[in-house]
C-alpha cells in the first residue's frame, strides 16, 4: 500500500487549536475531513499565525495588493509571510490540495470580504490561496469536502 497523500488545511477548521482572528472556534464537522485527520492525511496551517500575528488579532480584509485592518493598518507583511509559509508548507509534505476557510483574507478561495469592512464579499482570493494556486494547488473551501475527496480518490487510485 502506498503512503497516504497529504492535505494541507486551515487549522481553524482542524478545531484542535483557537487560531481564528476572534479566539472562535469553526471545526469542520464534516464526516470525511474528521477521517482525514484520523488518519493523518491533514497538514495544518493557519497563515496569519505562522506570519507571526496573535490570536486574538484585529480582524483584516485585502483591499488591493494588500491586507489592512478596520483601523487602516497595513498587516500585509504578515499575510504575506504566513502565505509563504503555506506554501512551503505545501511543496514540503507534497500535499495532494488544500482545504481553506472560505471568505478569509488568507485562506478564501473564492469570495473574500471586500476591505471595505461592510460584509460585503467579492470574488477573489486570500493570500495564501492565492500563492497555493499560483503554485499550481487545487485549493477547496470547507464546503468543497465531496469535491475534494472525489479528487484524491483519483490521485490515490493513480
Amino acid at each position: 500500500m502506498s503512503e497516504l497523500r497529504k492535505i494541507l488545511a486551515s487549522e481553524c477548521l482542524c478545531g484542535d487549536r483557537v487560531v481564528r482572528y476572534d479566539g472562535g472556534r469553526v471545526p469542520l464537522a464534516h464526516p470525511v475531513f474528521i477521517q482525514w485527520k484520523e488518519e493523518g492525511r491533514i497538514v495544518p496551517i493557519c497563515p496569519e499565525v505562522f506570519g507571526g500575528l496573535p490570536t486574538p488579532r484585529p480582524d483584516s480584509q485585502r483591499r488591493g495588493g494588500g491586507v489592512f485592518t478596520g483601523a487602516g493598518d497595513d498587516v500585509t507583511s504578515w499575510y504575506a509571510k504566513g502565505a509563504e509559509e503555506a506554501l512551503r508548507l505545501a511543496r514540503e509534505h507534497d500535499v495532494a490540495f488544500a482545504v481553506l476557510k472560505e471568505g478569509s483574507p488568507s485562506c478564501g478561495s473564492k469570495q473574500i470580504y471586500d476591505g471595505s469592512f461592510s460584509g460585503k464579499k467579492i470574488p477573489g482570493n486570500g493570500l495564501a490561496a492565492e500563492y497555493l494556486k499560483n503554485a499550481g494547488f487545487t485549493v477547496f473551501d470547507e464546503d468543497e469536502i465531496a469535491e475534494a475527496a472525489a479528487l484524491l480518490a483519483k490521485l490515490e487510485a493513480g
